[in-house]
């Protein structure tokens, strides 16, 4: 039986890349948000572009720019050769990394190869990554305890995905009564621990009882990327979810939005921006908006089958550039200046 859930596992990591590599899955009828902000240029910046630093400080953690490879996958051979690429170009380019799911490698051992980056990663913050429905489904302190020390995590991510769970024909929907128990992993782990959506966003009341149980910090993972309610339609092979797919296909909480609540009611929370960036100049409206690091995900799936990893290294590299760049444009020197900045204008 375990291993025939592992197998059902390993298939469903794997249609997974390949639903968000070939087909469109990103939501309709709602954006990030980002695109109705502007920065209002200054033609003299005085400062000197040389000098801008992108540093920054996360969890208390000095890190050399404020981007997240966002968790992505795991389980697969597959998976194995992604986070392999992903790794080496994150330790390059100073990236935070998130790997994907780790319910596999936690129930079959012989899954956990595919998780292990931080040999190739040994610098930069790494996060572990389960479920949080899976404490509903027999998860205890000790599988989050065995996700961080198989790949010697900086800290723990739940993510949150009711609404996939839900079109996934074999998901797991009891969410019940989750926040008393990520209060007990949040106490017990020596770690931090974030909580994180997967593309519907996290909305301002739901981040205010996060921080009460005590996490650590928010990963938004707002709408306006890709849609995990569309990438499950298309695998589900079942009539009635692929019709009611149609019905949720603007479902879900803008990047932008959900930034903006959570700074306003919570102005110390650390946030992630992640959900539907692509560039550089997303990043840099994010962080105006109260992130203190952008997230990107399946922007840079593509990039990372590639097997020369030139491509990936490239593509981090552009995305640095165009932050380095926005911020010349409004003369912000640093990450701090840039979170202060008055530049930012709702068009």
């Amino acid at each position: 039986m375990k291993h025939m859930e592992h197998d059902q596992t390993e298939r469903r990591k794997n249609e997974h890349i390949d639903i968000c590599l070939t087909e469109e899955v990103e939501g309709q009828g709602i954006s990030t948000g980002l695109e109705k902000f502007r920065f209002k240029h200054r033609a003299l910046p005085e400062i000197d572009f040389a000098e801008i630093d992108l540093s920054t400080e996360f969890l208390g953690k000095k890190v050399s720019s404020p981007f997240l490879i966002s968790s992505m996958t795991g389980g697969t051979k597959r998976a194995w050769e992604i986070n392999q690429r992903l790794a080496k170009s994150a330790e390059a380019e100073g990236w935070a990394l998130g790997v994907g799911s780790m319910r596999a490698a936690i129930q079959e051992a012989r899954s956990v190869y595919s998780f292990e980056v931080r040999k190739l990663a040994p610098s930069i913050p790494i996060f572990a990554n389960i479920g949080a429905v899976q404490l509903n489904y027999g998860f205890t302190i000790e599988e989050c305890k065995k996700a961080i020390d198989l790949i010697e995590a900086d800290g723990l991510i739940l993510h949150v995905n009711s609404l996939q769970e839900v079109f996934q024909p074999e998901g797991d929907t009891n969410f019940k009564n989750l926040l008393p128990k990520i209060e007990e992993v949040a106490k017990a782990l020596e770690v931090p621990i974030g909580v994180k959506e997967v593309g519907m966003g996290i909305d301002s009341e739901t981040a205010t009882r996060l921080m009460e149980v005590g996490v650590d910090f928010i990963d938004v993972a707002g709408a306006g990327g890709t849609s995990w309610i569309k990438v499950e339609s298309y695998r589900s092979h079942q009539t009635l979810r692929e019709q009611a797919a149609e019905a949720f296909k603007g479902w879900g909480n803008a990047t932008a939005e959900c930034l903006i609540e959570i700074r306003k009611d919570l102005p110390n929370m650390p946030l992630i921006a992640s959900g539907g960036l692509k560039n550089g100049v997303d990043a840099a409206k994010s962080i105006a908006l109260g992130a203190d690091l952008a997230g990107y995900g399946r922007a840079l799936l593509h990039n990372a089958v590639d097997d020369s990893e030139q491509a990936l290294s490239d593509q981090l590299k552009r995305i640095r550039f165009e932050l380095q760049t926005a911020m010349f444009g409004i003369g912000a020197s640093s990450i701090a200046e840039l979170k202060q900045t008055q530049s930012l204008r709702q068009s």
